[in-house]
């Protein structure tokens, strides 16, 4: 897969950090809005390559407004609003779907997280 997204940080909803998945809302031109779904990737930042949970597209469990591209860094603690970042796809990992409760989607991003550690940076 190996494709790479770049864009500035920008300010979200701000439900993933209440979750325990701070997310980087990145504002991204092109295409990418054709392939929804929650990706595995990895993220450059400070000289320090984090692992990546992305999600493309329209948050159904919660939805409002326009398509997002929000990446997870895993481990990184810090403060990315204004930062222009890159994140490269490595891995698919599921579609989107719309959870029956905020704790259903919890659930669901702790699988996320377990499984783009196991994967291969």
């Amino acid at each position: 897969m190996n494709e790479i997204l770049k864009g500035k940080v920008v300010y979200g909803k701000q439900l993933g950090r209440t979750l325990g998945f701070p997310t980087a809302n990145m504002e991204v031109s092109g295409e990418v809005w054709e392939r929804p779904g929650v990706y595995f990737g990895i993220c450059g930042v400070d000289g320090k390559i984090y692992r990546v949970i992305i999600n493309i597209g329209r948050h159904p469990t919660v939805p409002d407004g326009a398509p997002t591209v929000e990446a997870h860094l895993i481990g990184y603690e810090g403060n990315l609003y204004g930062r222009e970042i890159q994140v490269e796809l490595k891995k698919f990992l599921r579609s989107e779907v719309r959870f029956g409760s905020v704790e259903e989607l919890k659930a669901q991003l702790e699988q996320d997280r377990a499984a783009a550690m196991e994967l291969p940076i």
